[in-house]
């Protein structure tokens, strides 16, 4: 019999770029997640997290983390469905449905666990699923789980997603799912375009909101509410990862469609409810976002001055509305020299590499924070510039 782990042992691209120094993952944090970390040591500015409004460090939100250990112990220990209901489960819940203007919401343990459930449970056997080309991995992967029809339209192209819906059969059931803010590019989906479509013909729409929640629309509710079209997308899912400084995910809809999810997904009936102290910081930390609805201005305004410097410095970007901001770089091994010299630097930002991105189309990921101050800002800049100009050679001697 053939050994199954004989894969393993053959020579992989990790050990490759680790042998070839470039080898860009698992650094570690010695700090707290914030403007500026130590990192292996050293002093880095940080424009690779997705900590988009700062509040990691925000010393009430902390706190409410801390106290809730203090009350309820390290975790639950069950999932919802037994015993693994906190009052404050449904306290996240219900502030979270008015927060978002729907009638339910539950929450999953990983944004990423959300996805898996929500559409695993809504696409059934003989139904369709329509998602943009750069929709998020965990999309991808739950259409697998689903016994659903999965198509696949051109990223941002509504002509052929429209070409697509017009084939699938009338008897059949269609849910159209995108990103709202695009994860790797920053751009936003075309909500009207895909709204209107929908109604056309019948379908329902889902969004992918983990990096539109606290990024942007009215005082940080989202996609939906940035396109005044809260009444038209009919399932919103996010994560508590990004701008919410905690971990776990959720789904707002319908009273009816949450009802049915919290009964039939795998995701939500059979892994453990989300812990108490990342339960009690997501929700201090929609509290604080509601209390300062300025926030993801000040968080847009940290970007624009980002995409100014750069553009002053002649560093090619990916034009968007969002504190997303990649940098081109085509092909993998420039990128990887490009990111390895940056972090020599003192400034950390993400590679992005197939099959995150198309091949060709490789991508210096930077993402801002409302925290980050003018002089960080300005500072980061100039580092990237530097670096970008440089030979790779000239990187690699260093």
């Amino acid at each position: 019999m053939k050994d199954i782990f004989g894969k393993c042992f053959e020579p992989q691209k990790q050990d490759e770029l680790r042998a070839a120094g470039i080898y860009p993952y698992f650094r570690a944090l010695e700090s707290r997640q914030d403007v500026e970390v130590i990192m292996e040591g050293k002093r880095r500015i940080m424009l690779g997290s997705n900590n988009y409004l700062g509040l990691t460090v925000q010393p009430e939100i902390v706190e409410a983390g801390i106290k809730a250990l203090e009350k309820y112990g390290t975790g639950c220990s069950g999932s919802r469905f037994l015993n693994g209901t906190l009052s404050m489960h449904y306290e996240l819940e219900d502030e979270f449905k008015k927060f978002l203007r729907k009638e339910d919401c539950i929450t999953f343990p990983a944004g990423f666990m959300s996805n898996l459930g929500i559409i695993s449970s809504v696409v059934g056997r003989h139904d369709y699923m329509l998602l943009d080309r750069e929709d998020h991995a965990s999309i991808y992967d739950a259409a697998r789980l689903s016994f659903g029809k999965m198509l696949r339209y051109k990223h941002a192209d509504m002509e052929d997603l429209e070409r697509q819906l017009s084939q699938i059969p009338e008897e059949a059931g269609c849910l159209i799912i995108t990103d709202g803010v695009f994860s790797m590019g920053g751009d936003i989906a075309k909500l009207p375009e895909i709204c209107a479509l929908a109604e056309k013909y019948g379908a329902r729409v889902m969004v992918d909101d983990a990096h539109g929640l606290g990024v942007i629309g009215e005082g940080g509710r989202g996609t939906a509410s940035y396109f005044g079209l809260e009444d038209k997308v009919d399932i919103y899912m996010g994560t508590f990862s990004k701008s919410l400084a905690s971990l776990g995910g959720y789904m707002v809809a319908s009273h009816k469609v949450v009802d049915y999810v919290r009964h039939t997904a795998r995701e939500y009936m059979f892994a453990a409810s989300v812990p108490p102290a990342q339960t009690a910081v997501a929700l201090a930390a929609l509290r604080y976002l509601e209390a300062h609805p300025e926030l993801p201005e000040k968080l847009q305004s940290n970007a624009a001055r980002f995409r100014k410097d750069l553009k002053e410095r002649n560093v090619q970007i990916i034009e968007a509305h969002t504190p997303i901001v990649p940098i081109y770089t085509y092909e993998p091994e420039n990128t990887l020299i490009k990111q390895k010299g940056m972090y020599d630097q003192g400034v950390y930002v993400n590679s992005v590499l197939p099959p995150a991105c198309a091949p060709g189309e490789c991508l210096l990921r930077t993402t801002l924070m409302a925290s980050h101050t003018d002089a960080l800002i300005d500072e980061a800049a100039d580092i990237i510039a530097k670096v970008m100009k440089m030979d790779n050679a000239e990187i690699m001697a260093q």
